[in-house]
């Protein structure tokens, strides 16, 4: 297990430098003040001011610091070292008061003590993880007494179609064997002169919600979305600012999910 997250570990390092020049990620919008939030992750975790935030696989750290600049005291955690480089080289740029800690997810209690009111993760974390229950785990370790959880992804349902959105290409159940794929570029850099093995783990949205109630946390709600914050796939068309669809909106399937709960 250690070889395939490892390996992952190296392939994020490649993307850091990519995703650092990418206009989907913008930065230099988000240096003069555009946060990388989107609307849904907004309006459900709602006010965060005064709140200490913990984000899991934080990348580096835009989305972390955009909740800073709503008032939240955050800490930021990723296995990559150029991104929590990055990160807090931004951190410092921006003049944003942020803690980064390097580390994989699963040895996180071994690098970071004490609690949280909000954990906080979102889109494209869950398919890097080979144990879901550690995860929970790990998030509920985090989180205060009548702290928030909250977590916005990429529906199961979708991961499943192939680049171009119109086949079904992987695995909806979970197989502790992982997928590997060979990334060209990346989903931030597609053209980029960079290849690199990547391992991911399918999980079906019951694993999702079995592993957060196993944990011991109180599901406050789960919801699906016909959209996704993201041009995901070709097929995707922006119907208004951060929100995409099927261009053929006959058919609407789950794209994205998101799961609030409670300690």
């Amino acid at each position: 297990m250690n070889e395939f997250l490892e390996n992952n570990r190296s392939l994020w390092n490649g993307w850091t430098r990519l995703h650092e020049q990418s206009a989907l990620y913008d930065l230099d919008g988000f240096k003069a003040g555009r946060s990388s939030l989107k609307p849904v992750e907004l309006e459900e975790l709602g006010e965060v001011a005064g709140k200490t935030l913990l984000h899991l696989q934080c990348h580096f750290g835009m989305d972390t610091l955009s909740w800073a600049r709503l008032g939240a005291r955050v800490t930021g955690v990723d296995f990559s070292v150029a991104a929590v480089a990055l990160a807090r080289s931004l951190s410092a740029e921006v003049g944003i008061s942020a803690d980064f800690i390097c580390s994989n997810l699963y040895d996180l209690p071994r690098a970071l003590e004490g609690q949280f009111d909000i954990v906080f993760t979102s889109y494209g974390v869950l398919s890097w993880l080979p144990d879901l229950d550690r995860w929970a785990e790990i998030v509920a370790h985090y989180l205060k007494p009548g702290g928030t959880f909250y977590i916005v992804e990429f529906h199961p349902f979708a991961s499943m179609l192939d680049d171009d959105g119109t086949t079904f290409k992987y695995a909806y159940f979970h197989t502790s064997k992982p997928i590997e794929l060979q990334a060209q570029g990346s989903y931030a850099a597609p053209n980029a002169d960079f290849t690199h093995a990547e391992y991911n783990w399918a999980h079906s949205l019951s694993d999702v919600i079995n592993a957060v109630l196993r944990a011991g946390l109180r599901l406050e709600f789960v919801h699906e979305f016909p959209f996704s914050s993201y041009q995901t796939w070709p097929s995707l068309e922006e119907i208004v600012p951060d929100k995409f669809q099927l261009k053929n909106d006959d058919v609407t399937p789950p794209l994205m999910f998101s799961l609030r709960a409670t300690r």
